[in-house]
């Protein structure tokens, strides 16, 4: 089929609801991705920073197809060998003690939730079950992960919301001080870098205050690692460069490396808090999907690790030389791009498409989310795709 025999279908008999670049994409391999018109793109959106390990993958194709082949599912009603062995992977990974497996980072979420409310509700009885999140902050699409967003622009249409949210300001402990001292307050949930929010980093003095407070009072820290987890940011898990140990941690994208997966960790606290029936999910812990994720683990050693770190250091370093860059945030290969004023950042992502680069949005600011696995060369052939657009475009 051709892209307009495609769009048409998709006007017709897809809901409406993304605002999709005009591009049908056919395949792709490693970092690179062709349109159904056999035109290649440089990709630096990594399927929105799911596909971690590029596209094509041998070790990653192989391992998925020989699960389809063997066990495509089988509910959780029966124990399987993929979902045990990651589970055993990120226990020991991250620190925490216990997995359960989802579909997506808005059910990892959700799952949180529910196991911090019922948590305080076991030991502490009624009336301690707010979630503290904050402003700019983004937890998914559900009606109570939409609550707990601190963005406005979310808070449209759907009402009424899930109660028991509210949205303090990052990174001014004073605030979260005083307001845990109401003692009503069952858990701390935040990004360390807020993806969605603008690619604002949380400070390390922030989260060290938040940690104490949540420890002090017995109020659960949640931390949202769905865009920041598994390698994206230079460690397996964000909140490992700040030296923290949260209650609860939250996954999906780059886990399943292009598979729908999701997870939330359960430190010792709250390791036995969801008992039989408390909780489920029917293709949580599928075996293709885990099995997925086992290799996309397996791949994230120390080595890797550090060569993500030398690519963003690398990476944001020439971003930041380019013209018309007013600043550069975010952490690993979860870049946010800020431009002087008077240039759109979606006008620049529509020019790197005419260009063979595929980038994204969030908010202002230009965001790139570049697989893992992408080469020094194709990081440069982007810088200079970049550069060329900044150079001989007025905006």
């Amino acid at each position: 089929m051709i892209s307009e025999q495609i769009k048409q279908l998709d006007s017709h008999y897809i809901a409406q609801t993304y605002g999709r670049f005009d591009l049908v994409l056919s395949h792709g391999n490693g970092c690179e991705v062709w349109d159904s018109e056999g035109n290649k793109y440089l990709d630096f959106t990594s399927g929105i920073g799911t596909n971690s390990l590029g596209w094509g993958d041998t070790q990653w194709v192989a391992a998925v197809a020989q699960q389809a082949a063997k066990l495509q599912h089988c509910s959780n009603l029966f124990y399987s060998e993929p979902a045990a062995q990651l589970a055993e992977k990120l226990a020991k990974a991250s620190g925490l003690k216990r997995a359960f497996f989802c579909n997506s980072g808005a059910e990892a979420n959700e799952g949180a939730i529910k196991t911090a409310r019922k948590y305080s509700a076991d030991k502490y009885g009624a009336n301690r079950s707010t979630i503290i999140t904050l402003e700019n902050s983004f937890h998914g699409r559900t009606l109570s992960t939409l609550a707990a967003t601190g963005q406005a622009v979310f808070h449209q249409h759907f009402s009424p919301f899930t109660t028991g949210f509210e949205h303090l300001p990052p990174n001014d402990l004073a605030v979260l001080t005083a307001r845990l001292a109401d003692n009503d307050v069952c858990a701390v949930m935040l990004e360390i870098v807020q993806g969605e929010g603008g690619v604002n980093s949380l400070t390390q003095a922030y989260l060290q205050g938040v940690q104490a407070l949540c420890h002090r009072q017995d109020v659960l820290l949640i931390i949202d690692e769905v865009q920041t987890g598994i390698g994206r940011t230079g460690s397996l898990f964000a909140y490992q460069q700040f030296n923290l140990t949260p209650d609860i941690v939250t996954l999906a994208k780059g886990l399943g490396g292009g598979l729908p997966i999701g997870a939330f960790l359960l430190g010792e606290k709250c390791q036995d808090t969801l008992g039989k029936g408390d909780h489920g999910s029917t293709y949580g812990g599928n075996p293709v999907c885990c099995a997925a994720a086992n290799v996309v683990l397996d791949r994230l050693d120390a080595a890797f690790l550090n060569e993500v770190q030398q690519k963003s250091a690398w990476l944001r370093s020439r971003l930041a030389a380019l013209p018309k860059v007013k600043s550069v945030s975010g952490l690993g290969l979860m870049i946010g791009v800020e431009f002087e004023a008077g240039i759109d950042a979606q006008q620049i992502v529509a020019e790197g498409i005419q260009h063979g680069l595929l980038m994204l949005t969030a908010k202002q600011k230009l965001r790139l989310l570049p697989p893992l696995t992408i080469s020094q060369s194709a990081l440069e052939q982007g810088i200079a795709i970049l550069a060329n657009i900044l150079i001989s475009k007025s905006f």
